[in-house]
């Protein structure tokens, strides 16, 4: 997924892009959904989030 449809994703949960890497903005809006805020720091690939929106992108599969 790039930036640009994240930064759109952000808006439309009113999370405020700014500045903030791709990873740091998906943790925002992770957050803002009341989920964890683990994108990519997944070790060796595992995972315990088996219906996160943005696991496919995270464990790059």
């Amino acid at each position: 997924m790039t930036l640009k449809e994240i930064k759109e994703i952000a808006k439309e949960k009113g999370v405020k892009a700014g500045k903030l890497k791709k990873d740091e903005l998906v943790r925002a809006i992770q957050l803002s959904e009341g989920n964890f805020d683990c994108y990519g720091t997944a070790f060796s690939g595992d995972c315990s989030q088996s219906d996160c929106f943005w696991r496919s992108d995270c464990l790059g599969s």
